[in-house]
C-alpha cells in the first residue's frame, strides 16, 4: 500500500495519475469516427468486452447516471451502432447489444490506436519495453478496479 505521507510514493503516484491521463489524452484523439463523443466510445467498448447489458448495467460500468445512459444509448441506436432487444427474463427492461457496424468501427479503432502505441514504444530502449510489458496487467488491473 503506498504511503501517501512519504515523498517517494507521492511522487510516484502524481507521476502515474499525469502519466496516464496524458496518454489517455492523446489515444483520445487516435479516433476513427469524430461523430462519436468519448462516452459512446467507451460504451461501445463495454459492450464488446462484457458483450449485452441492460441500461442500467451499462450506467453503473460507466459511472454515468441511468437517464444519461438512456440518452447515450439512443443515440447509439439512432446511429445504428447498438440495437435494443426484450430482456429475456424481465419483459419491462430491455437489452443493449452492439451491431456488427459497431465491432468493425471498434477494431478499426484499435489497430489504429494500436499503431499510435507503437510508434510511442519505437522510442522506447530494450528495458524500459520489458518493464512496460509487466506494467500492462498492473495497469489493466486498475482500470478495473
Amino acid at each position: 500500500m503506498p504511503d501517501l505521507t512519504h515523498g517517494d510514493d507521492v511522487a510516484a503516484v502524481n507521476s502515474l495519475r499525469s502519466a496516464v491521463m496524458r496518454l489517455s489524452r492523446r489515444l483520445k484523439h487516435q479516433r476513427v469516427d469524430e461523430s462519436l463523443s468519448p462516452t459512446e466510445m467507451s460504451v461501445l467498448g463495454t459492450l464488446s468486452r462484457c458483450g449485452q447489458a441492460t441500461p442500467g448495467e451499462l450506467a453503473r460500468k460507466e459511472h454515468v447516471q441511468p437517464p444519461s445512459m438512456t440518452r447515450i444509448v439512443a443515440l447509439l441506436e439512432a446511429k445504428g451502432l447498438v440495437r435494443l432487444e426484450p430482456h429475456p427474463e424481465d419483459r419491462r427492461q430491455k437489452v443493449v447489444t452492439q451491431t456488427e457496424q459497431a465491432e468493425a468501427m471498434l477494431a478499426e479503432a484499435r489497430v489504429k490506436r494500436n499503431a499510435f502505441l507503437a510508434t510511442l514504444v519505437d522510442g522506447l530502449d530494450e528495458d524500459e519495453w520489458a518493464k512496460l510489458r509487466e506494467a500492462a496487467p498492473v495497469l489493466e488491473k486498475l482500470a478495473h478496479l
